[in-house]
């Protein structure tokens, strides 16, 4: 493992992500969804607009990218076998 930039990583606090990142399981996961500025969690957001096109009023859905923050890492509720794990774990 290369030497990390950040000086507030201590090494002892290198060393528990190295033996995490060796373990077989996944105990947390990046998160997919993201919060918006109430503070509602969604894998999107969706803004509703009025068009008025022909004299007729429509309503449209815009699709909301801005002033969303991500979730984050997420504790799952299951260890799960990291993907990148090389085992056969049943053999037809």
């Amino acid at each position: 493992m290369t030497e990390s930039s950040d000086p507030a990583v201590s090494r002892s606090q290198r060393g528990a992500q190295e033996e995490l990142c060796s373990l077989p399981y996944q105990v947390s996961q990046l998160g997919s969804m993201y919060y918006d500025e109430d503070g509602d969690l969604a894998h999107e957001f969706y803004e509703e607009t009025i068009v008025t096109k022909n004299g007729r009023k429509r309503a449209k859905l815009k699709r909301i990218h801005k002033n969303l923050i991500p979730q984050g890492i997420v504790k799952l509720e299951h260890p799960r076998i990291h993907v990148d794990f090389p085992v056969i774990i049943c053999e037809v």
